[in-house]
């Protein structure tokens, strides 16, 4: 057969060295040699010899995502083999944490990362329960991550002379030593969401950066 389908922009190359690429825009490819993890149901193609398990997060963990629709339902994949992961046709990144990094990540933008890094469900100083219960997964150590959000995201620099304001549906993520509370502004919500509510902004302070996705979540999404 021939056609623009089997061109190499679609044809998927040989491994050039284990762990995590992407692929393409939509999609991570992972050259598995010993233990990966990866978000539950995103896996969409392997091959070679690899085993898939179910992980647990805790009673803690289980508990705030009950609360708060948030979570990361994780799956441990372990073997040699490669594997292909994506979710909802979105975009897809990597991020390397080095040692002494720590990033800051809602669960719904997590596709998969490197056995070697550590990752805990924390709450989001400043917000409480008022504020949705924003609880997100923080990543440190050394290793990679992979994340997905709707279209392209914008990193944005935080500085102690700029504050960054950002809707609690659209963040992203953000880097470590940012300080964080909620602003509310009730003028602002009523031009911007065409009624009388009041909105809440995530405020960030310090220096580092934010990550921001070009969409709030939509209900569908949110229930991931």
């Amino acid at each position: 057969m021939k056609g623009d389908l089997f061109s190499s922009q679609h044809m998927v190359q040989p491994a050039t060295a284990p762990g995590m690429t992407v692929e393409n825009a939509k999609c991570i490819r992972y050259a598995v040699n010993g233990e990966m993890m990866a978000r539950q149901g995103a896996m969409i193609a392997f091959r070679g010899n690899l085993q898939f398990e179910r992980k647990g997060q805790g009673v803690g963990g289980m508990l705030k995502r009950a609360v708060t629709g948030e979570g990361l339902p994780l799956m441990a994949v372990r073997g040699q083999g490669e594997a292909w992961f994506a979710h909802e046709a979105q975009n897809c990144f990597v991020v390397e944490v080095d040692p002494g990094d720590e990033f800051t990540v809602n669960g719904r933008n997590v596709l998969c990362f490197d056995s070697s890094l550590s990752y805990q469900i924390k709450t989001v100083k400043g917000s409480g329960i008022a504020g949705g219960g924003l609880f997100n997964s923080v990543f440190t150590g050394q290793g990679k991550l992979g994340l997905m959000c709707e279209g392209n995201p914008l990193v944005i620099p935080v500085s102690s002379q700029y504050p960054v304001y950002v809707d609690t549906d659209a963040v992203v993520g953000w880097s470590a030593h940012l300080q964080t509370s909620l602003h509310r502004s009730q003028s602002i919500g009523s031009m911007l969401r065409g009624g009388s509510g009041e909105a809440v902004q995530l405020m960030l302070q310090g220096e580092g950066f934010v990550v921001v996705r070009p969409s709030e979540a939509t209900p569908q999404a949110q229930q991931h």
